[in-house]
């Protein structure tokens, strides 16, 4: 009961929300007047506006020239963003959030969002074994649920109507939403015709924005399963792969380890063989001129360690990590996958963490182990699908976080201009709603609201990672444990009276025992002198 009613006041006040897109914008209506301000309910008035909370506002877009790497202009929905779809929409006040200034942001809490709250995220690998079911079972139950906020776009903004006469838009589960977004942002874009597509655009990837849309991205995800669960504890678990030999992870026991039907698919002991991958097929859209619209495509694939190995040699190591954090340019150049000596670029894993230089061909940190998964996870824009993903980029933003600490650089050091479309300073990240700029997010995750366990001075970590989960399990075996207390302690009493009774008895035979003058030195009694029998 009190679990119930913790969720029914926390939920209205959880973190911020994202969305492709809000429900109460996914209309004719909103789509032809091309605002996005939905009512909050706690006051009945758009954006919250009577209690303080926001307004609805004109959407301000960065005019920050692109870098050439995107020569074309007006042609894709995700230029410009969100301006295809909505040109105004809700402005958040103070530590408010959320699409419609009804929640908190990131790491505030209450009523009023004016409490903050650091969560720890935790090594999996070190988490208890309930631990570790509970993230498993909680990953599943947002596979099997209905997002109840936000659905997706089926198809391109023209598609839809120049009124928005004809929207199209679908259900999602909240597991696969996040995969959708991923797939979204990274998808090539149509020029028009069967297979006609400019592949060198990515909002999430090789360039700046790299690390602050996927931390964007793990908040906005770790939020959902709160809201979805009712555990508002929750946080996401990392993966420490550095000097890993195998997937560590791949067991039956936590991701799933490897069926003995097929190399290439999940045990069936493992939940995660039942599940089915969307959005795995850009080529198909490409050349239907379409958009994933989250259809099941098949079973999660995954055969780890089969991978070409010439174009990931090997695993990250602690070396690589320390050559990677000790960088002190965040980007440079060309500011993409071709950029030497840049922390973004060595730590995504186009150059080398052991020179810095670009190494086109071959596949280094962040992006060797999507390789070395060989499987879905392996498709950028499906990449999602695998959840071995969100592991796996807890640790990359546990990097970026190093890194930012031992640098500590201004934020004017993020590009303003010129990098690839969708990276720069003031870029709105595809696809979320409500909106966020790159640099907004390029600062430490103690302003977010969330830490990292190993990252912990030596005191906190060891309450972390040794003695809280013990207590934890101590305390879900607690019953056991005092039954196992009690029966000692009766044994204990009973064995207690019986070496009293014993003692008395023997202490009168031996006063009525007849003496036969000199007694034996080690039968002596150790009150007399000491011996090896009676300290024994």
């Amino acid at each position: 009961m009190r679990t119930l009613f913790m969720s029914v006041v926390l939920l209205p006040f959880i973190g911020t929300s994202l969305g492709q897109f809000p429900r109460p914008c996914a209309n004719s209506e909103s789509l032809r007047t091309k605002e996005c301000c939905p009512v909050w309910e706690g006051d009945g008035s758009p954006c919250g506006a009577m209690s303080g909370r926001g307004f609805c506002a004109e959407v301000q877009v960065s005019d920050e020239p692109n870098g050439p790497q995107y020569p074309h202009r007006g042609i894709d929905d995700r230029e410009r963003w969100p301006l295809a779809f909505y040109n105004r929409t809700c402005r958040c006040a103070g530590n408010y959030g959320g699409f419609n200034c009804g929640e908190c942001r990131f790491g505030y809490w209450g009523a009023n969002c004016a409490q903050y709250r650091e969560s720890v995220r935790k090594n999996i690998l070190t988490m208890s074994p309930a631990e570790q079911q509970k993230f498993i079972s909680y990953l599943n139950l947002a596979k099997n649920t209905v997002s109840r906020d936000y659905v997706i776009s089926t198809a391109t903004r023209a598609e839809m109507g120049e009124n928005g006469e004809n929207p199209m838009f679908s259900d999602i589960n909240t597991y696969d939403l996040f995969v959708w977004i991923h797939y979204y942002t990274s998808r090539d874009a149509f020029l028009g015709g069967p297979g006609n597509v400019w592949r060198d655009i990515d909002f999430a990837h090789e360039s700046a924005g790299f690390l602050p849309w996927h931390r964007v991205f793990l908040l906005h995800w770790e939020n959902e399963i709160r809201k979805v669960t009712g555990d508002f504890n929750f946080t996401l678990p990392y993966w420490d792969w550095r000097d890993a030999q195998s997937c560590e992870v791949c067991t039956d026991a936590l991701m799933g380890g490897r069926s003995s039907l097929s190399p290439d698919l999940i045990s069936p002991a493992s939940v995660f063989s039942s599940w089915k991958v969307v959005c795995s097929q850009p080529e198909e859209y490409n050349n239907r001129e379409v958009l994933c619209n989250a259809t099941a495509e098949g079973p999660l694939l995954r055969n780890p360690g089969t991978h070409d190995p010439n174009r990931v040699p090997r695993l990250p190591t602690t070396a690589d990590v320390e050559f990677t954090v000790g960088l002190p340019e965040y980007e440079t150049g060309s500011m993409d996958r071709f950029a030497d000596m840049s922390f973004r670029n060595v730590l995504e894993g186009f150059a080398s963490p052991e020179t810095g230089l670009a190494v086109p061909g071959q596949s280094t940190m962040h992006n060797s182990l999507h390789v070395f998964m060989n499987g879905s996870m392996s498709s950028v824009q499906g990449s999602a699908n695998d959840p071995i993903f969100l592991l796996h980029h807890a640790f990359i933003d546990s990097i970026f976080e190093r890194w930012l600490r031992t640098h500590q650089p201004p934020r004017t050091i993020y590009p303003q201009a010129n990098a690839p479309i969708g990276h720069n300073d003031r870029y709105y990240m595809v696809p979320f709603l409500p909106l966020y700029r790159n640099g907004d997010y390029f600062l430490s995750n103690k302003a977010l609201g969330y830490e990292y366990a190993y990252l912990l001075d030596p005191g906190q970590r060891f309450v972390q990672e040794f003695l809280t989960p013990y207590l934890q399990q101590a305390r879900e075996i607690w019953q056991w444990l005092l039954g196992a207390g009690i029966l000692g302690a009766a044994i204990a009493s009973v064995v207690a009276t019986l070496v009293v009774v014993a003692r008395r008895r023997w202490r009168r035979r031996r006063k009525r025992a007849p003496s036969f003058g000199e007694r034996q030195p080690l039968l002596q009694s150790s009150s007399e002198e000491g011996s090896y029998q009676t300290t024994l």
